[in-house]
């Protein structure tokens, strides 16, 4: 069975996560055409996951980031009281947490796209409740 592209879901669905590696937008785009277009189950609930995945690292990301621009903004504000308040430490372990958030997300995405290949998968707990419950 191959897609309307003329390619099999596999490769398709390997390519979704792939796409994830470089850029949420394609992602998106090629997500989007697949639940319009494409009939395939698990082909959509793929291109679901894909976007799950790269969306989840964002929002973890971006707490992390939050917790990071928080510090600065403590730091900041204790020196207007001509204070020290010396968060090195923490920014340099917000820093560590930022590499390993971005290489889990990464070496995840690279797996969820070789176990495409075969139609196999990867059970990530809460993002596929959610998206069962979704779909």
């Amino acid at each position: 069975m191959k897609t309307k592209l003329g390619i099999s879901p596999e490769l398709l669905g390997a390519a979704l996560y792939f796409t994830g590696l470089i850029s949420i937008i394609p992602l998106v785009v090629m997500a989007g055409y697949v639940l319009i277009v494409e009939e395939n189950e698990w082909l959509k609930k793929t291109a679901v996951k894909a976007v799950g995945v790269v969306i989840f690292f964002a929002i973890l990301s971006s707490v992390v980031g939050l917790v990071s621009n928080s510090t600065s903004l403590l730091s900041d504000f204790v020196s207007l009281f001509r204070g020290t308040l010396s968060l090195g430490w923490l920014n340099r372990i917000l820093s560590i947490c930022r590499t390993a958030i971005s290489l889990v997300q990464a070496l995840l995405l690279l797996l969820l796209g070789f176990m495409a290949l075969k139609q196999g998968d990867i059970k990530l707990g809460s993002v596929d409740k959610v998206i069962e419950k979704g779909m």
